[in-house]
């Protein structure tokens, strides 16, 4: 599944979920696809899911509220890892990012 717009990219490759661009959605309603994409990948099971943000330039209040509550419902299901991947040249994320490992501390946190 892609959800592809003049200023991001969002698509999986199998437990995969790549995001591109900048995201600055106005709140939970816009992000609902995105969602949806994201709990299609986790309804499927898999062993672990890693979310690609290393090419994600911007993401507002909303979409890091959406990744939150994302990652505390993947808590609820132990048996699924999930790696999240990051870059140093992007200086939210390296704000951002590591409150997700506060939320589930099964979550890997990588910051290339």
């Amino acid at each position: 599944m892609e959800i592809k717009t003049g200023d991001y990219n969002v698509w999986n490759e199998g437990s995969t979920i790549h995001y591109e661009g900048t995201l600055r959605l106005s709140g939970t309603d816009a992000y609902q696809p995105i969602l949806d994409l994201m709990q299609q990948v986790l309804a499927e099971k898999p062993q672990s899911m890693v979310l690609d943000l290393t090419q994600l330039e911007f993401l507002n209040s909303s979409g890091i509220n959406l990744l939150a509550k994302f990652t505390i419902e993947l808590r609820k299901q132990p048996e699924i890892a999930m790696k999240v991947l990051g870059s140093t040249r992007i200086p939210w994320q390296s704000k951002s990012l590591p409150n997700l490992q506060k939320l589930h501390k099964g979550v890997e946190l990588v910051i290339l």
